[in-house]
């Protein structure tokens, strides 16, 4: 069985529309909150998830270890990527109580409506935590900042944000038949609109793995690796396919990426095969064929090369740093 993706996935010519088309977000939760000055909420860290808040009325002020206060007025977006721990309150100096001290309405397993605060000024937010299922998510994931904030947009984009802002707010304010999918979908566009945002506008968008991505030749190599892991490839078999000689690929590759050709895909390999022994029962054999191994020693000593312990322990529940 080849690891293959759709059809309709994008051209090899834009390798980073690719990543962005396989961000594939998953809801834990979202959450319509409506806040009256005084007021503050501490969120704990939400390992391996993403946050999000989105201002529909009012304004307020988010706060991440380690960075300045940010902050949010009606129409801003603000993610916290890294599932870091945070506080949003009405006021820098406000006191917060943990989200979960908080009594909230639940709609749905997935949609809930909390109300906090005093008897002051309105701050209107949907906010919500996701995840990302492909590989190829998670590894975009880890090179945005800790907050990813956007407040202005361009012309079109901006007419665009308003209306689904306005929209969303509607749908969590009558809560239709439907109106969670709604919501969660919409939701989902806005965050992958943003992180397009910060790829354009952002130095750090045109870095590294990022870099790698947009270059021509690189980011096509990037792209078959992602595409076909279990392809038999070789620094001269991915030179050929992107039309370069083999050293001067190695090279470039080796600059964009910072990681060698063969060590990129080996690790890539094991980052899939990490996913799929969480995700599945499946024998070793069985994934460690699907990623181009002959035998399921050699696909045993790659992974513990790549992660110091061996693909069981993951069945075991130990959790493990890329």
């Amino acid at each position: 069985m080849k690891l293959r993706t759709n059809t309709s996935m994008p051209d090899l010519s834009d390798p980073l529309g690719e990543v962005l088309h396989l961000l594939r977000l998953n809801g834990t939760f979202y959450c319509r909150s409506e806040l009256a000055a005084p007021w503050g909420v501490e969120l704990p860290p939400f390992e391996g998830r993403m946050m999000f808040h989105v201002v529909t009325a009012g304004e307020c002020w988010l706060e991440v270890e380690g960075e300045p206060p940010h902050l949010l007025r009606q129409g801003s977006l603000a993610l916290v990527p890294h599932g870091n721990g945070h506080t949003i309150r009405s006021q820098p100096t406000e006191k917060t109580v943990p989200l979960f001290d908080i009594p909230v309405e639940r709609v749905s397993d997935r949609y809930e409506i909390m109300r906090h605060g005093g008897d002051g000024d309105l701050t209107h937010l949907t906010c919500g935590v996701v995840r990302f299922d492909h590989i190829a998510g998670q590894q975009l994931i880890r090179h945005l900042p800790k907050v990813l904030q956007i407040d202005t947009w361009a012309d079109e984009e901006g007419s665009w944000l308003h209306s689904t802002l306005r929209f969303i707010a509607q749908e969590a304010r009558e809560l239709r038949p439907g109106g969670e999918t709604v919501i969660t979908h919409l939701a989902d566009i806005l965050i992958i609109q943003a992180i397009r945002s910060w790829l354009d506008a952002s130095p750090e968008g045109n870095q590294g793995w990022l870099a790698g991505l947009r270059d021509m030749h690189v980011g096509k190599a990037l792209a078959a690796i992602h595409r076909e892991p279990d392809k038999a490839w070789t620094v001269a078999s991915l030179a050929k396919e992107v039309g370069m000689s083999r050293s001067g690929f190695s090279a470039r590759f080796t600059h964009l990426v910072g990681d060698s050709v063969m060590r990129y895909l080996t690790r890539w390999r094991m980052q899939l095969a990490r996913s799929q022994l969480l995700e599945n029962p499946e024998p070793l054999s069985i994934i460690a064929g699907r990623l181009g191994y002959q035998s399921e020693a050699a696909f045993c000593r790659a992974f513990k090369r790549v992660f110091g312990r061996s693909p069981g322990s993951i069945r075991n529940n130990t959790i493990l740093s890329p």
